[in-house]
């Protein structure tokens, strides 16, 4: 990302930038690297390589995969489903290196996994032969017409749950106040981060925060500038970028656009303003999250509910995220900054923060922190929104309430829950 408190480059927030021969050979091989993805076909195959097994059972038989397992193998055979899936994992090997960073590639990866492991499937052994090619006889019906229409590749939510038969698992993130940093494994943090720091950045979305001193000389700071970026990502968007500044909120994009752009999936990713100059939300249905950004008190609040698969798509370069592993332990202020005195007492700010926050948890204190250290009671009202904004984005309220023990510490022994294999929702791209 290069130093904390300069701005660095939004494409490359960590470390130096790359070699010049490096960004030539990306630049040449960009637009080809993407039109050669063939995830799409991976995916046509596996269901043309499954439709028999569905219809009348595996062709030869269960075989040893499938053997003594009885009426689970029923419909679909075990046998030739191994064979199908060890076929689909091939092909995804093969095409992995043109479809780094494709929500499709990555989620049926992850799908195989799930299915070779609750299959019994052996990485090793036959594979299903390869399904006849060339163009449909005149007069035939598709294979899909008989069933209910395909999904709408860019309807994230629709996608899962259609696949699914649940909906999919969200996560929550927000920074307010000081900053105040809730991370997705629920830790709260109090951040003396000045300058440009990444709140996410992973192969969907990319989030910085620049902030700045909240007065001269102290050590709390605000954030005074956000910017977005919503990665291209085909059949849905363009590449958009959205940048916010104090007194400076607009509803649209830098381009002026307030959509994806002219692909056929651009709606789904729209920008209003519920209170113009002051709220801005932003959804992005192709990858199930909703961003919300606020001004309040002359500071800059972002709060975001994001698909889990999406928030886990990250390499291990990309390791510095506010919201995945909260603020760095050299970052958090100690107990001694937090309990310095401004103008408001600690018992007015205690009573001004009461009257929003009834509930003496992480944002009631983060509340009466800030207005203590700033001196404005109007910072009441980002931490009350924070945590309106909590309870609608998180999917357990049981987490709702965070109750610190200590600075710097985390505020729930909660982690992440174990990643969810449930990118098998793309399969349905193939029936397009």
């Amino acid at each position: 990302m290069g130093e904390p408190g300069q701005s660095p480059s939004p494409r490359f927030p960590h470390g130096s930038p790359p070699t010049l021969s490096a960004l030539t050979l990306l630049l040449l091989l960009c637009g080809y690297a993407n039109s050669q993805c063939k995830i799409l076909r991976c995916n046509a195959e596996y269901v043309s390589s499954t439709l028999s097994l569905r219809d009348g059972g595996s062709p030869g038989g269960l075989g040893a995969e499938g053997a003594g397992r009885g009426g689970r193998a029923a419909g679909l055979g075990s046998g030739g489903l191994c064979r199908a899936l060890r076929s689909y994992a091939l092909c995804t090997r093969r095409t992995a290196r043109t479809c780094r960073g494709d929500l499709a590639f990555h989620s049926a990866v992850h799908g195989i996994e799930d299915l070779m492991i609750q299959h019994s499937c052996s990485r090793q052994g036959p594979t299903a032969p390869p399904p006849p090619r060339g163009p449909a006889l005149p007069g035939s019906v598709p294979v899909r017409s008989s069933g209910p229409p395909a999904p709408d590749p860019c309807d994230y939510e629709s996608r899962f749950s259609r696949l699914h038969g649940r909906p999919p698992g969200f996560l929550h993130c927000a920074s307010f106040g000081d900053p105040h940093v809730r991370s997705f494994h629920h830790h709260f943090h109090t951040c003396r981060v000045q300058g440009a720091w990444p709140l996410l950045d992973n192969d969907f979305l990319f989030v910085q925060a620049t902030s700045s001193p909240v007065a001269s000389g102290a050590n709390a700071t605000t954030t005074r500038k956000l910017t977005i970026i919503f990665k291209n990502m085909q059949e849905c968007i363009d590449q958009k970028v959205y940048q916010a500044e104090v007194d400076n909120l607009p509803a649209a994009f830098e381009d002026g656009s307030v959509n994806g752009g002219d692909r056929p999936g651009g709606s789904s990713l729209s920008i209003r303003t519920a209170n113009p100059g002051s709220h801005v939300e932003i959804r992005a249905a192709y990858i199930g999250t909703t961003i919300i950004i606020r001004q309040t008190a002359g500071q800059l609040s972002f709060s975001i509910k994001v698909a889990e698969d999406v928030a886990r798509a990250f390499s291990a370069e990309q390791d510095l995220q506010l919201c995945v592993g909260g603020c760095p332990p050299s970052q958090r202020l100690s107990r001694s900054e937090r309990n310095r005195r401004g103008a408001i007492t600690v018992d007015t700010a205690r009573q001004l923060c009461k009257e929003g926050l009834p509930v003496e948890d992480a944002y009631f204190h983060s509340c009466v922190f800030d207005v203590l250290i700033s001196g404005d009671p109007n910072f009441t009202v980002a931490a009350q929104a924070a945590l309106g904004d909590a309870r609608a984005f998180l999917p357990d309220l049981k987490k709702l309430h965070l109750f610190p023990s200590d600075a710097g510490v985390p505020l729930s022994s909660a982690t992440l829950p174990a990643p969810l294999l449930s990118g098998l929702f793309v399969l349905w791209l193939c029936i397009q």
